[in-house]
């Protein structure tokens, strides 16, 4: 897809665009990483196999022929690279459910490479390609069970959840999702959202919603064998705990993590039917829900 000058962000500065390169260089170079589109075969496939890698599966959950086919027609493939090693990867394409958006389907970064802020780069990569073109948002979708990605995309992001997606792709087979319902929620990344540039610009946006976190009442919490507890609330602002590490769960008492899943789904499927947005995700590993402004 060609950078198009006149495809200007709606009320955006006019640097925006470079700001977003910047940012996303300096990403980069924190990360020690070069981000970089891929469109060979030779590329792609390397993409494809780390993808089988990073989901532990014998089949790619993305073939190198559809790579092949989103790259030529334009979307965002890219590749992050330590030399000529590829340790990370994405994939998003064009999305016109509401108005143009980048959706992102896929990342992942090397296992052995976690933890330098890689998936960081990936984002921030994203963000700036979106912007060259005039794209005004990124969404994708992430397991809400999952409370290290719920803080990243919530919290170091600044995205917000939109929509609870149950089961949203069905019985899935790779090793990190087989055996469980793929459940997801929805996320929109205003990519230029005053909140988003200040948070890239080291701004920490969520002490703004910790008062409303300290006056919250649960909804959902940890009960005493481990299992979900939920509880009955018409507070304005409520909580709903987030296991630290429910893939353990799911290795030791997967019936266990099926009822987190259930708990979960229940709590905030009504909380947003209810009128309750997904605020953030706050320092205790809680969703916090506020009630959503009526205008």
């Amino acid at each position: 897809m060609a950078t198009s000058p006149s495809a200007a962000l709606t009320g955006a500065a006019p640097d925006a665009p470079d700001r977003a390169a910047a940012a996303a260089a300096a990403a980069q170079a924190r990360a020690r990483v070069d981000v970089r589109e891929l469109t060979d075969i030779p590329a792609l496939r390397s993409a494809a196999l780390l993808f089988a890698d990073i989901w532990n599966t014998d089949r790619p959950p993305i073939n190198t022929d559809v790579l092949r086919a989103l790259a030529h027609a334009g979307n965002y493939v890219v590749g992050a690279f330590d030399g000529e090693e590829l340790l990370g990867a994405s994939v998003a394409f064009l999305g016109l459910r509401d108005r143009p958006t980048l959706h992102s389907h896929i990342s992942g970064v090397h296992t052995g490479a976690q933890g330098r802020s890689i998936g960081f780069a990936l984002k921030l990569h994203q963000r700036a390609w979106a912007a060259r073109r005039g794209i005004e948002s990124v969404t994708w979708t992430f397991d809400p069970l999952i409370r290290r990605n719920a803080h990243f995309n919530l919290v170091k992001l600044g995205a917000r959840a939109t929509e609870y997606l149950t089961d949203f792709y069905g019985d899935m087979t790779d090793g990190i999702n087989a055996g469980q319902q793929s459940d997801r929620l929805h996320l929109t990344w205003p990519l230029l959202a005053p909140h988003v540039i200040d948070l890239l610009d080291g701004v920490p946006s969520r002490r703004a919603a910790e008062p409303d976190a300290a006056r919250a009442e649960p909804r959902l919490v940890q009960g005493p064998d481990g299992g979900p507890e939920p509880h009955l609330s018409d507070a304005e602002a409520q909580l709903c705990w987030i296991p630290p590490d429910i893939e353990a769960v799911r290795r030791e008492d997967p019936a266990r993590a099926a009822h987190w899943r259930l708990a979960l789904r229940t709590a905030l499927t009504g909380a947003l039917a209810e009128g309750y947005e997904i605020r953030t995700c706050t320092r205790s590993g809680h969703y916090l829900l506020t009630r959503r402004n009526p205008s």
